[in-house]
């Protein structure tokens, strides 16, 4: 039933915009499939109510459905499809941004054995898990507050926050929680992310950015790939060619230029990864993407 009340009301409420009455809170209504598109992931907690999402994370594959979550700690490139989506089943998305100013301070109230001991390691920035009853049902009562204006302003902080404690404290706790740790390993290279995202058009020692994450090479190394599944070199290339796509959405004629925009010398080399990347040459690309590009922002469809 919880799943059932959980597709009626993400249909109800999506708007072609995804935004909704309650801030951090996103619903989407879907109902043509698209080929597999670039996006930044954001830092996520996402629910699919109907249809299904494979989602693609360097050499790593996530896909999930009504029934199961998906969470993501660093805001990185992935690839994103959905499935299972028909005019008459449109996909239907549920998505709440995770804060780590909020996870912090759970983290500093819980008590002595609230949070469950895990094992040693970084766990990957992106994981998924069968959504347990106690999550899919607050977050139904997190969107019954959308009919309820009067009670919204005072609930849905209440709500979100135990959405949040059942994360912290689930099957992929050790992933969340490493978002509210200042000093934990994926700070580190949240840093360093957040840093090549800032920086990605130009070159840099791999060297350097460790030091600046406080992190030695091979520490830093090791972790970066363990978090985002790429070496930070393949991290910047796919920023770089995610930003490519984006401006030649509006200078479809302009190739050259868009390539040494985004850090690319030679524009032989920029052509081939671009179409290892898309399938495509750009300037075949581009003649499409005014029409087809979208910008989504986090995990939705």
């Amino acid at each position: 039933m919880c799943l059932d009340e959980f597709r009626a009301l993400v249909a109800r409420h999506a708007r072609s915009d995804w935004t909704t009455a309650i801030d951090g809170v996103f619903l989407s209504k879907v109902d043509r499939p698209d080929p597999p598109a670039p996006f930044m992931s954001g830092t996520v907690l996402g629910l699919i109510a109907q249809g299904a999402k494979r989602l693609a994370l360097g050499d790593r594959v996530y896909e999930y459905g009504p029934g199961r979550y998906l969470i993501a700690s660093v805001d990185l490139p992935v690839t994103g499809q959905l499935l299972q989506v028909e005019p008459d089943q449109p996909a239907l998305g549920f998505l709440l941004t995770l804060e780590a100013s909020a996870v912090a301070e759970l983290l500093l109230e819980a008590g002595p054995g609230d949070i469950p001991h895990t094992g040693v390691g970084v766990p990957s920035a992106i994981a998924v898990s069968d959504a347990p009853a106690a999550l899919l049902d607050a977050v139904v009562r997190l969107l019954r507050l959308l009919d309820e204006p009067g009670d919204r302003g005072a609930l849905a902080p209440l709500v979100k926050r135990e959405i949040l404690w059942r994360l912290i404290t689930g099957e992929q706790g050790a992933t969340v929680r490493q978002l509210g740790l200042a000093d934990s390993s994926l700070s580190h290279i949240s840093r360093a992310v957040r840093w090549i995202r800032e920086h990605y058009a130009q070159p840099f020692r791999v060297e350097d950015v460790a030091r600046m994450s406080g992190m030695g090479v091979s520490a830093f190394y090791r972790n970066f790939q363990a978090v985002t599944a790429m070496s930070p070199i393949q991290f910047q290339k796919q920023i770089r060619l995610q930003q490519a796509r984006l401006l030649l959405a509006t200078h479809p004629r302009d190739v050259t230029g868009v390539a040494q925009r985004v850090g690319y010398d030679n524009p032989s080399q920029f052509s081939r990864e671009y179409r290892r990347q898309f399938g495509v040459p750009p300037s075949r690309d581009a003649a499409g993407l005014r029409n087809t590009v979208r910008v989504p922002e986090g995990l939705l469809p």
